[in-house]
């Protein structure tokens, strides 16, 4: 199959003033938390292979969103190494960085970034555009997307005339319409309501089936990811503290952590094993809360509702006091994060801040150890 995705021993360390940090010094890091930096992402790897759908899972401030965005250099590595199809992408100059990101790889992000005085053909085509393709070409591949995501009927709509999910839907086609080595996607429907949510699942799920792509799923969503990945990793505090195929991960928990991340679920499939039923693939499951512990699922049960009015409290027990939250998280929005930012970039690729782990007021960033 091949790999196509390599991160060794990844670092992104925020704080002000800069300071030179090496990860080999022994008690760098140490010192530097002493004066106040974070360390978003702490020492991560990751091999990926061709056609291998893996999803990155944590709750807020795990640092998920920082570490997908450093394999894009939307924020800079602090150390470590990041290949993509065997090109050192942390090695590459801002022109050969440019061209990455418009070349190898198509990135969705939570919001959708489609240009409002654009058709949904032209939003759909418009990485292509920046990559220099021809018109008639770039509106044929980008037509092909969109009839790949259901929207071959809305293709000279606007974006405001379409439904949260058909908006991402259009980003999808317009990462896939560039055919890349990978895709990353961060927390790409969180901010759809429930129903909306799992149809996209599906929709993911069956491009996934048919196109068989690399692909990068950052979600805060236990039942999310034990539905799509074929492998997943578990995120916290800026580490992997578990990186399983999901049956494994549910199995044979890493650590209390994980154990108490997943409790949930096993306790659904046990129960839904006891009556004689087959449960539903990645379902039901705990979104979790910030201490771990089993929470409101984004779908209303054995949780807090979507809409967050009685019926389940975000820590997944069935009192039915108000409290329920969409993603049972402890930050109180609704599935998405405050800080998460869309727009696109020159390059093609939405434009992102420093990530979920990054606390307000961290300003500056530490010296990298090379020449990332």
């Amino acid at each position: 199959m091949g790999e196509v995705l390599r991160v060794n021993n990844l670092w992104k360390v925020f704080g002000r003033p800069k300071f030179r940090f090496d990860p080999d010094e022994p008690g760098a890091l140490e010192k530097l938390e002493a004066l106040g930096v974070v360390a978003a992402v702490r020492d991560v790897s990751l091999s990926l292979q061709r056609g291998e759908f893996f999803v990155v899972m944590g709750l807020s401030g795990s640092g998920k969103s920082t570490f997908i965005r450093c394999l894009l250099r939307l924020v800079e590595p602090t150390a470590g190494a990041v290949f993509v199809d065997g090109q050192e992408v942390t090695a590459l100059n801002r022109r050969e960085l440019t061209e990455f990101r418009r070349e190898k790889v198509g990135m969705v992000f939570q919001h959708y970034g489609l240009l409002p005085h654009k058709t949904v053909l032209e939003n759909a085509a418009f990485g292509l555009k920046l990559k220099g393709v021809d018109k008639k070409t770039r509106l044929e591949r980008a037509e092909e997307a969109l009839v790949q995501v259901g929207l071959q009927d809305w293709l000279h709509h606007y974006p405001s005339q379409l439904s949260g999910g058909m908006q991402q839907r259009v980003g999808i086609a317009r990462a896939l319409a560039k055919d890349p080595a990978i895709l990353l996607m961060d927390e790409p429907f969180s901010g759809l309501d429930p129903l909306i949510r799992r149809e996209m699942q599906d929709e993911l799920l069956r491009l996934q089936e048919q196109q068989r792509r690399t692909v990068l799923f950052v979600t805060h969503d236990l039942d999310e990811a034990l539905r799509l990945g074929d492998r997943m990793a578990v995120m916290r505090s800026g580490r992997f503290v578990q990186v399983a195929e999901p049956a494994e991960v549910l199995a044979n928990p890493a650590d209390d952590y994980v154990a108490r991340f997943v409790e949930g679920a096993r306790r659904a499939l046990g129960a839904a094993a006891a009556n004689g039923r087959r449960p539903e693939a990645g379902a039901p499951a705990a979104a979790g809360m910030a201490d771990g512990t089993a929470g409101g699922r984004a779908d209303g049960t054995a949780g807090g509702r979507a809409d967050g009015t009685a019926g389940g409290r975000a820590d997944g027990t069935a009192d039915g006091t108000a409290g329920g939250r969409a993603d049972g998280t402890a930050d109180g929005t609704a599935g998405g994060r405050a800080d998460r930012t869309a727009g696109e970039t020159a390059a093609g690729t939405p434009a992102g801040n420093a990530g979920d782990a990054a606390p307000a007021g961290a300003k500056g960033e530490v010296k990298q150890r090379g020449a990332l």
